[in-house]
């Protein structure tokens, strides 16, 4: 299932061209929440590749470079001559400003932050906007460069007091420009804006749902299949879990789930999956243990890519060999997710992390793919998630990495660190949950760190480890912001971790946000 192989046959969508920053994601999840579905594309893709898909309409979402820079991201010019209509948002406004001969020019450095957009034309982009107090909506700016001239048979639409043209259009060609960025919460209306670009300028059908995509990937899957068999590979998380659930409903009883125990799992998961998952599934459930041999793979390695990618061709070689117990086995599920493409390989060919489902799967498999979550976001899953049925318990169940633990050890993995983060991880989970606070917050753990320090335990000099305790809030793990935990609840966990885990005698609190860090440490 390539990207975006069947839900834009069936449904009218909108293309998100990338031109590297850091909100892609958030334009395109906005145009979601218009039921309109969206894919994001890198700005060098070729214009015949993306138009040979059909999109209504193409959004240029931005980013962090200046036209003057060298190498800036640039379009071609096609883009803007194929007839479809396009919004070009903050540095793609710059873009598409020089590039249809009009001017742009540097501003002031760090010329960012909230400013009040007066609205000079209603007729489109900027209709049924209801202006804030004062007559002026409220817009998000994030550039230096600005628009000193519009090219020939633009209007100016919208104008700021200060930095003057932020929205500028071409009525008969449907080009719009925006300065301001509707897709941040800094920005009032800018649900409303995109709104009008994709269904009123674009004329997309808002038939984007959890419900159509089930019927659509359900009859892929059975042509795809057709009798063949199938493996899931099922770690108990919602990924896994709506993915093999929607493979269930499409092929049935030629559906085996696999659990695979790597020994990186967190304390009781083990355990906790199989009991619930073989009783749901009965013979269809089959679990392997293979803790020793992926420590075995891991053990002394440090490299978090090389982690990564072990782990990946590790996992498939395990089930290829489960495919050979139960004969004529030809695909294996992934709940492999859309941010996971999209850090694996990133707009400008820049990886991110290799997840283990995507860039670390090894270059030569014997089983095909089915990915049939490829295309979403991780709230689109548990929103599907609902809609099958499961039970709240996995919908809601806080991100893990396929990788596990291996990832929360930062440098060499080794028996004795494996079981100092799953000690710290049960106690800030244990911790969290009993605070009440499990539901509002995104994922919450313990990272063992490579950083050794000296402490004092019954007064005798100690050199242990630090551990960090991680605790954010995120809506599809393309952003985070960290949590915001109550001191006395840090205390709590901090106490515990150094009284009942050995060779610990330091912990701290991680406060950074992603970007510019990531969720994970590694």
């Amino acid at each position: 299932m390539s990207q975006g192989a069947t839900p834009t046959l069936l449904h009218d969508w909108v293309a998100v061209i990338d031109l590297g920053g850091n909100h892609s994601h958030l334009v395109a999840r906005k145009v979601r929440e218009c039921r309109v579905y969206s894919e994001i594309w890198p700005y060098m893709t070729p214009v015949a590749k993306i138009l040979e898909r059909r999109p209504k309409g193409i959004i240029l979402s931005g980013g962090p470079a200046s036209i003057f820079g060298e190498g800036a991201p640039n379009c071609a010019e096609g883009l803007f001559h194929a007839g479809i209509p396009v919004l070009a948002i903050g540095y793609g406004m710059h873009m598409m400003t020089r590039t249809l001969g009009g001017k742009v020019s540097p501003g002031a450095p760090n010329q960012f932050g909230r400013a009040r957009v007066h609205i000079l034309d209603r007729t489109d982009l900027l209709a049924a906007i209801d202006e804030e107090a004062g007559g002026a909506m409220i817009g998000c700016m994030r550039h230096g460069d600005y628009v000193k001239e519009v090219p020939p048979g633009f209007d100016v639409i919208a104008r700021t007091d200060d930095m003057g043209i932020v929205a500028i259009r071409h009525p008969e060609r449907r080009l719009f420009g925006i300065h301001f960025h509707p897709e941040v919460e800094g920005t009032s209306h800018g649900q409303e804006v995109l709104r009008n670009f994709v269904l009123d300028i674009c004329g997309c059908r808002a038939t984007w749902t959890m419900e159509s995509f089930v019927e659509s990937i359900v009859e892929e899957i059975r042509q795809q299949v057709g009798s063949e068999r199938v493996l899931a590979a099922l770690s108990g998380g919602v990924d896994s879990a709506v993915a093999a659930a929607l493979v269930e409903r499409a092929v049935g009883e030629q559906l085996t789930c696999v659990f695979v125990n790597t020994g990186f799992m967190r304390a009781g998961e083990p355990e906790g999956v199989c009991q619930f998952f073989s009783s749901r599934m009965g013979k269809c459930f089959r679990s392997v243990d293979a803790s020793e041999r992926f420590l075995s793979k891991l053990e002394g390695v440090a490299d978090p890519e090389l982690k990564r990618k072990l782990i990946g061709e590790e996992f498939i070689r395990v089930f290829e060999e489960e495919a050979r117990q139960l004969g004529e086995v030809r695909y294996l599920v992934q709940g492999t997710l859309y941010p996971d493409v999209i850090e694996s390989v990133g707009a400008d060919k820049q990886v991110i992390k290799s997840h283990h489902n995507v860039g670390g799967l090894p270059e030569h498999m014997q089983l095909d793919l089915i990915e049939p979550l490829r295309q979403l976001f991780k709230d689109e899953v548990r929103d599907l998630g609902i809609v099958l049925g499961l039970p709240p318990s996995i919908v809601w169940r806080q991100p893990f990495p396929g990788p596990g633990l291996a990832v929360r050890i930062c440098g060499a993995i080794d028996k004795e660190r494996l079981e100092i983060v799953r000690q710290a991880d049960a106690i800030v989970c244990e911790e969290i949950e009993k605070a009440g606070l499990g539901r509002d917050i995104w994922q919450y753990f313990a990272v063992v760190t490579d950083t050794r320090s000296v402490g004092v335990t019954d007064d005798a000099r100690t050199y242990g480890y630090a551990v960090a305790i991680r605790a954010v809030q995120s809506q599809d793990a393309m952003t985070a912001e960290w949590s915001r935990l109550p001191y006395e609840l840090l205390d709590r966990m901090a106490t515990r971790i150094m009284r009942e885990v050995g060779h610990v005698n330091r912990v701290v609190y991680d406060i950074s946000s992603k970007p510019p860090a990531t969720i994970e440490w590694e």
